[in-house]
C-alpha cells in the first residue's frame, strides 16, 4: 500500500504473499506432475473426454506406464502429445510383479511417474491397486488426474437412483457362483452397477431376473461415448428376454435399481441376521447393519433376533 496514496502498490508482492503465475517452494512448475505416481484417468470412448490436466500430466511426466501401451500411444498421437526419449512401460495384471519394480526405482530416483489403464479410470475394475499400495507404503505421493469412468456414466444415463449405488465390478463366469452373488447383494438398498461381457450378458441378465425378481427395473448401457452407445431400460425380466439371442457387441454396463424394502422377505432378514451373528456381532450390531442393507425399520430386525435360537 502506497502510504502517501492509499492505493495498492504494483510490482513486487507484499510480504507473505506469492508472486501469481510461481509455484510454491517444492511444488513442480504449471503442468509438471510432482515426482512420485500420478494415475490418468482417459477416455472410455471419444478421445476428446480427457481433461487438460491429464493431458498435461502425459506430456511432461517423466515415465509412462500404461495396461495397454498401443491404446496410450494412439491418444498421445491423437492429442499431439510425443512420448520423445521417454519410457512407456506396460504395467497390467499378467506381468504386475515383474514391471513394478522398474516403476518404483523411477519413483525413488525422483521421478514422476503416470499410469493409465485401457479406457477409464485407473482401479476402477482395472490395474493399478498394487502398485498404488507399493508407492504408498515407499512413502512415495500419490495422486490422480481424475477424468472419465464408465461406471459413473452409466448412472447418469440409466434413469435410475444415484443417491446410494454400489459398484460390484464383474460378477463370477459360473452361473451358480454368480447367482449367489446376486442373492447377496439383492437386499442392498442401493441401486447395482456391475460391468459384464457381452458373452455372458444374456445369462448375466437372466440370473438376476431370478434372483432380484423379472420386474426389478433396470439399464443396459452398451459403448458409452462412441458412435452406436445404446441404453436399454426395462424391468430385468424384459431385458433378459430382449437380449437372449441377440450379438451384442462392445463394453456394457449394467445398472439395476434397489429392491423394494417390502419385498424383502423376513427369512431373507432372519437369514442375514445368523449370518452377523455368526460372524460374532453382537444383536444390536447385526440388527443395525441388517436394517441398513436391507430398509427394514432396525427395531423390527432386533426383534427378530430376539426370537431366534441363538445356540
Amino acid at each position: 500500500m502506497n502510504p502517501q496514496t492509499g492505493k495498492p502498490m504494483l510490482g513486487k508482492p507484499m510480504p507473505g504473499k506469492l508472486a501469481p503465475g510461481k509455484p510454491t517452494s517444492g511444488q513442480p512448475a504449471r503442468g509438471q506432475p510432482m515426482p512420485g505416481l500420478t494415475f490418468v484417468a482417459v477416455p472410455i470412448g471419444a478421445a476428446r473426454d480427457i481433461t487438460l490436466h491429464a493431458l498435461d500430466v502425459l506430456r511432461e511426466a517423466d515415465v509412462l506406464a500404461a495396461e495397454d501401451t498401443r491404446s496410450l500411444r494412439r491418444l498421445m498421437d491423437i492429442h499431439g502429445i510425443p512420448l520423445g526419449d521417454r519410457p512407456l512401460i506396460s504395467y497390467h495384471d499378467h506381468n504386475g510383479d515383474r514391471a513394478r519394480p522398474r516403476l518404483m526405482a523411477a519413483m525413488a530416483e525422483g521421478q514422476s511417474v503416470a499410469y493409465a489403464s485401457e479406457a477409464g479410470t485407473p482401479l476402477i475394475a482395472d490395474p493399478g491397486y498394487d502398485l498404488a499400495r507399493s508407492a504408498r507404503e515407499a512413502g512415495y505421493n500419490v495422486t490422480t488426474a481424475p477424468g472419465a469412468s464408465a461406471v459413473i456414466t452409466a448412472l447418469s444415463l440409466a434413469g435410475l437412483p444415484t443417491d446410494r449405488f454400489l459398484f460390484a465390478g464383474f460378477l463370477p463366469n459360473q452361473s451358480k457362483a454368480r447367482r449367489d452373488a446376486l442373492r447377496e447383494l439383492g437386499a442392498v438398498q442401493a441401486t447395482l452397477v456391475f460391468y459384464e461381457s457381452p458373452k455372458r450378458l444374456a445369462k448375466m441378465l437372466s440370473d438376476a431376473a431370478r434372483e432380484l425378481g423379472e420386474d426389478r427395473l433396470a439399464a443396459v448401457c452398451r459403448e458409452l461415448t462412441k458412435k452406436f452407445e445404446e441404453v436399454l431400460r426395462a424391468p430385468l425380466g424384459d431385458l433378459a428376454r430382449e437380449i437372449e439371442g441377440r450379438t451384442v457387441k462392445g463394453e456394457v454396463v449394467v445398472v439395476i435399481d434397489r429392491g423394494n424394502a417390502k419385498e424383502i422377505s423376513e427369512k431373507f432378514v432372519i437369514d442375514a441376521l445368523r449370518s452377523e451373528l455368526d460372524d460374532g456381532a453382537s444383536l444390536r450390531d447385526a440388527a443395525a447393519q441388517v436394517a441398513r442393507d436391507t430398509g427394514w425399520a432396525r427395531r423390527d430386525v432386533y426383534q427378530l433376533g430376539l426370537g431366534l435360537d441363538r445356540d
